[in-house]
């Protein structure tokens, strides 16, 4: 297992990410027993607006479920992405053709691609980090678009 570089979990980037208000969670589930739908409904649960990628989904969570970031509206501030490392670089060339401002890759999803492409594209990226348990080490930045 590769150590991931501490410049991809800078305090000062989770946070700026965490002011976002939109967040696109690619891989979302509609399973309950899933981390993405967990996530999903805490994100939701803190005023967060929440954008459903998954092609296999019609719906998650009360919001219309995309097939691809592509296919969304709107410009979301974080692409959360909840897949295999493999799928990583595409969803990262994805959210930098859609104008997002983070790539954020959860927990156990590493990809030193993705983050090139990222990055290259202008964005700023967290990886192997949970969205939640960091939102959670941050009180202060509990209602989006306070920073």
């Amino acid at each position: 297992m590769s150590m991931v570089p501490a410049r991809y979990q800078h305090p000062e980037v989770i946070q700026a990410a965490l002011r976002e208000s939109v967040i696109a969670i690619v891989g979302m589930s509609n399973k309950p027993a899933r981390a993405s739908h967990a996530i999903g409904q805490y994100l939701q649960s803190h005023r967060y607006r929440i954008i459903p990628v998954n092609p296999r989904e019609q719906e998650v969570l009360g919001e219309a479920c995309y097939p691809t970031l592509a296919d969304a509206p709107g410009v979301p501030g974080v692409v959360n992405v909840f897949r295999e490392p493999a799928a990583a670089p595409a969803i990262a060339q994805a959210a930098v053709a859609v104008g997002a401002k983070f790539l954020w890759l959860q927990l156990g999803v590493i990809s030193e691609a993705a983050a090139e492409i990222a990055e290259a594209g202008g964005l700023q990226v967290i990886m192997d980090r949970c969205i939640k348990v960091e939102h959670a080490r941050y009180p202060q930045l509990a209602q989006p678009g306070t920073g």
